[in-house]
C-alpha cells in the first residue's frame, strides 16, 4: 500500500518538476512558471484524475458486471454499457488535457 503511494507522489512530482522546466525555458521569470507551465501541470493533472478515477469506476463497475452475467448471463448487454459509461470519465479527462495543451 505504501509503495503505491511513494509511485503516486514521485509521478506528481515529477510531473510539477517537468512543468517548472519547460516553464523556464521558454523564458519564463528566474525561478518561477510561466502560463504555459502551469498550462502543462494542469494538463497533467487533470488526465491523472480523470485516469485514477475511471480506474477505481471500472474496477467496481466490471466487478459487479461480472458478477451479474455469471448468474444471468442474458443481461451482458446491459451491464457492458455502465462499464462504457465509466471508460468514458477517461476520455473527458483526455479531451479537456488536450484543450488545455492548446489553450483553448
Amino acid at each position: 500500500m505504501k509503495a503505491r503511494y511513494k509511485f503516486a507522489f514521485t509521478l506528481c512530482l515529477l510531473l510539477v518538476l517537468t512543468g517548472l522546466a519547460s516553464a523556464q525555458e521558454e523564458g519564463g521569470a528566474a525561478g518561477g512558471a510561466t502560463d504555459s507551465g502551469w498550462i502543462a501541470i494542469s494538463a497533467g493533472i487533470a488526465m491523472a484524475g480523470g485516469a485514477i478515477g475511471a480506474g477505481f469506476a471500472i474496477s467496481s463497475t466490471g466487478t459487479a458486471a461480472v458478477g451479474a452475467t455469471a448468474e444471468k448471463p442474458e443481461i451482458f448487454g446491459r451491464v457492458l454499457i455502465f462499464v462504457a459509461l465509466a471508460e468514458a470519465i477517461a476520455i473527458y479527462a483526455l479531451l479537456i488535457a488536450f484543450m488545455l495543451w492548446t489553450k483553448v
